[in-house]
């Protein structure tokens, strides 16, 4: 709750623009960090892994524009009939937790679009402005990106854990623990001891007990390569340099334009 604290503070001193709070809804100080972004005055939050019906009406009586993340048309339901004020479909090339449906964002989107009214925002497998075209043709209203942003300079992951995004290649990811919750990560070592245990045909308990407290932390934040979860998506292998996020921004955007370009002659 302090680093959230400290991060939205850093945030509200470096713009005057509206920024949004992502909260994992299986955190167990969930009611705490719901406070907190209400104390500090956060204008938008994402949602996910978790029931949308349970935090979305008292934000929004907060005048919070709340966003929900989702991984099926099932769910995406389920949002909008909580009253969310948009949905994000995240594909399973996403990194980190995933849905366990294993769809694609290039088949996600245009599923979801045909079901729900709501804004639809496209997530998983974007780092480009190509990517962003391609999502937006597809029925999204907007994209959320993510792991190009990791390798930021002004992200707070590792240095360590950003060389790693940066050299990773194709097929460098993978999607597993699906048994707790699915999570794509680099096969790191970390990775290769879950699939030897996967060998054994192991119990929800012991996969458990092997992922332990705090994995995450101790690759992405930490920078244990060798022990920690390093979650990112299937898009790092796109990912070439670490640079800062205005300019990652304006090369998303001279990209979109370059390819709407490009499109228009087709």
């Amino acid at each position: 709750p302090d680093v959230l604290r400290e991060h939205i503070q850093k945030c509200k001193n470096a713009t005057s623009f509206p920024f949004g709070v992502n909260v994992p809804m299986l955190y167990p100080n969930l009611e705490e960090i719901i406070e907190i972004i209400i104390e500090e005055g956060v204008k938008i939050v994402f949602t996910s892994a978790g029931n949308p019906k349970t935090y979305t009406q008292h934000l929004k009586a907060q005048g919070i524009t709340v966003v929900h993340v989702v991984s099926s048309v099932k769910f995406a339901l389920k949002a909008q009939e909580a009253g969310v004020d948009a949905v994000v479909a995240e594909g399973f090339e996403a990194g980190g937790h995933n849905g366990r449906e294993e769809t694609t964002t290039f088949t996600l989107i245009p599923i979801v679009k045909e079901q729900i009214e709501v804004p639809l925002i496209a997530a998983g497998g974007i780092a480009t402005g190509r990517g962003m075209l391609a999502a937006m043709i597809l029925g999204a209203d907007g994209v959320q990106v993510g792991s190009r942003f990791v390798a930021s300079e002004e992200s707070s992951a590792h240095q360590a854990f950003k060389e790693v995004v940066v050299d990773a290649k194709e097929g460098d990811t993978e999607l597993t623990l699906k048994e707790l919750a699915p999570v794509r990560l680099i096969k790191n070592k970390f990775y290769q001891d879950v699939k030897e245990l996967y060998k054994k045909g192991p119990s929800v308990e012991e996969l458990k007990n092997l992922l332990g407290r705090a994995r995450a932390k101790k690759g992405m934040f930490e920078g244990d390569l060798v022990e920690g979860e390093l979650e990112i998506g299937q898009i790092s292998g796109l990912i070439h340099d670490i640079k800062p996020a205005a300019q990652i921004v304006e090369d998303l955007m001279r990209e979109f334009e370059a390819a709407k370009k490009e499109i228009s002659q087709l």
